[in-house]
C-alpha cells in the first residue's frame, strides 16, 4: 500500500468531535503533527489485534470496520463516511485494534498519534467529556445495531442499508461487493440478493449492476422498521 501525504488544516481537525473545543494555536499544533493519507480501494489501514498508534478522520470515500470469523466469513460492524472518527478506543483502553479498517472505495483519511491527544487530555481534563459524547454515541449505535438484529428481518435489515447508502438521492452506485454489503447486512449474499430481487419484483427499486433507483422510498422505509 503506497500513501500519498499531505498536509492537515486546522478547519478538518476543527469538525472533529473530539477538537471541537480546541483554540486555533493548539489545532494547529495538532495538524502539524497529523498527515493526509490517500487509500485505494481495498488498501489495509490496520488489522485486528494490531498495536494501535494513531486515530483517522475520514475526509472522503468510506472505510469499514470488519470482524473475521475463524472460516474467513467477514461481518462489516460499522462504515464510516465522510466526518468520522474512528480507531479512537485503543486511546482510552490501551489495547489492540478490535477490527479491521478497510478502504471500500478510493478515501481520503486524517492519521493523527496518540501521543499528542493524550498530552492533551492530561493537561486539559475537561476536554475529556467530548470523549464521553464520542463514545456515548458509539454505544446508541450498537444499541441501534442490536435491536435490528432482534426485530428486523434479513430483507427488512437490506432495506435499511440500502437507504443508508443512497442518503437523500434516488439513483445510486453501490460503493461495495455484494459479499460486503452481505457482510453489512450480517446475512448471506444469497440471503442479500434474494432480499433485494424482492424489493425489484414489487417495483420498489430498479437495479442495474450496481447501480440502483428507488422508486418507492415509502415502502422500502416501512419495511425498513
Amino acid at each position: 500500500m503506497v500513501y500519498l501525504l499531505a498536509m492537515v488544516g486546522i478547519e478538518q481537525l476543527r469538525s472533529v468531535i473530539l477538537f471541537q473545543d480546541l483554540d486555533d494555536g493548539t489545532l494547529a499544533e495538532l495538524a502539524a503533527c497529523s498527515e493526509r493519507r490517500q487509500l485505494q480501494r481495498g488498501d489495509v489501514l490496520f488489522t485486528e489485534d494490531d498495536e494501535p498508534h494513531e486515530l483517522f478522520v475520514v475526509i472522503s470515500g468510506r472505510v469499514a470496520m470488519v470482524n473475521r470469523s475463524f472460516d474467513g466469513r467477514e461481518s462489516v460492524v460499522a462504515l464510516m463516511e465522510k466526518g468520522d472518527l474512528f480507531g479512537e478506543m485503543p486511546l482510552f483502553d490501551g489495547r489492540t485494534r478490535s477490527t479491521d479498517g478497510r478502504s471500500l472505495e478510493p478515501s481520503e483519511v486524517i492519521a493523527i498519534p496518540y501521543e499528542p491527544v493524550k498530552q492533551l487530555y492530561q493537561n486539559r481534563p475537561t476536554l475529556l467529556w467530548r470523549a464521553v459524547e464520542l463514545l456515548a454515541t458509539r454505544l446508541r449505535v450498537v444499541d441501534g445495531v442490536l435491536a435490528d438484529s432482534v426485530f428486523l428481518d434479513v430483507t427488512g435489515r437490506t432495506a435499511k442499508r440500502l437507504l443508508g447508502i443512497a442518503g437523500s438521492a434516488d439513483e445510486f452506485s453501490l460503493p461495495v461487493t455484494q459479499e460486503e454489503l452481505a457482510g453489512m447486512v450480517g446475512a448471506s449474499r444469497e440471503r442479500v440478493n434474494k432480499a433485494i430481487a424482492s424489493f425489484v419484483k414489487l417495483g420498489w427499486i430498479e437495479q442495474r449492476d450496481r447501480r440502483y433507483h428507488i422508486l418507492n422510498r415509502e415502502q422500502l422505509e416501512l419495511r425498513s422498521r
